[in-house]
């Protein structure tokens, strides 16, 4: 809108983006302060009677072709912390703190943690800032990723008390050198392949990180039976899970002697199991 003040702008962004977003008026002012290159807080305290940046409506069309706003703007906020992302990895999102918060009450004095397709690192330095004397490892099958989150481990200022490592844990060898850990933990694939997304998660995100086989298992069958080999004496394993797929995960850790519960999320559903050697 040309001559338009930002909250002017704001309203039609809001408009145009109804048919896409649920969110519609918070992903119109997400942009809006990304492109005036402040926070949302400032934004609406200081500068909606301003003039509109040039800049705004190529964002807000990006949005309307479901580009997720986290890839748009470049980040995403989990656990109270910023995390960078890129479509080379899953956007963080407030479901998985459930598994954050499982693995913090788990084990309160873990000293060493491992993120099984680590991704943007989110649950591994989401679990490191609240754990000062702990190190961790994540590794992931993908270069790419990997990058993006030594680079949020970094810019938390976590950078010397983790690493990153290229694995995958389709291979056999993954695990040689990674040594034994107090907590382990693992959001891996777990959708359906064929299985109807929104479309800013089809189109967007990486599909190796959602796709896991025709029941969406795949993952489950390769990770579930090595973590007894992973976890120190005492250790703790948590695994994130699609919400219809807590008993076959727990029979799985059940047939390699593993003590499995379940954690739901604040929606009810149930989201992380808990596993420990019996």
């Amino acid at each position: 809108m040309t001559g338009a003040t930002v909250a002017e702008a704001i309203r039609a962004a809001a408009e145009r983006l109804a048919p896409t977003s649920d969110t519609a008026r918070l992903d119109a002012e997400v942009l809006m302060a990304h492109a005036l290159g402040a926070t949302r807080s400032e934004l609406l305290l200081r500068h909606l009677r301003d003039a509109a940046p040039e800049g705004f409506g190529p964002l807000v069309e990006r949005r309307a072709g479901h580009e997720p706003v986290a890839y748009i703007v470049g980040h995403q906020e989990f656990h109270g912390l910023p995390f960078q992302v890129s479509p080379a990895v899953l956007i963080p999102r407030g479901d998985s703190e459930t598994l954050v918060e499982a693995a913090l009450a788990a084990r309160r004095g873990a000293a060493r943690v491992l993120d099984c397709g680590t991704g943007s690192g989110a649950l591994l330095l989401a679990v490191l800032a609240s754990l000062p004397a702990a190190r961790g490892v994540g590794v992931d099958r993908s270069g790419l990723s990997l990058a993006v989150a030594a680079g949020n481990a970094a810019a938390l200022g976590l950078g010397h008390r983790s690493a990153f490592l290229q694995r995958d844990w389709t291979r056999p060898d993954w695990r040689a050198g990674l040594g034994l850990f107090d907590l382990v933990l693992a959001n891996p694939p777990y959708v359906e392949t064929g299985a109807a997304l929104a479309p800013s998660v089809a189109a967007h995100e990486p599909a190796g990180a959602l796709f896991a086989g025709a029941d969406g298992l795949a993952d489950y069958r390769l990770l579930v039976p090595v973590l007894p080999a992973l976890l120190a004496p005492g250790g703790t394993a948590l695994v994130e899970i699609g919400a219809t797929q807590a008993e076959a995960v727990m029979a799985l850790g059940a047939g390699v002697g593993l003590a499995g519960r379940v954690h739901r999320d604040l929606a009810g559903r149930d989201r992380v199991i808990e596993f420990v050697c019996e």
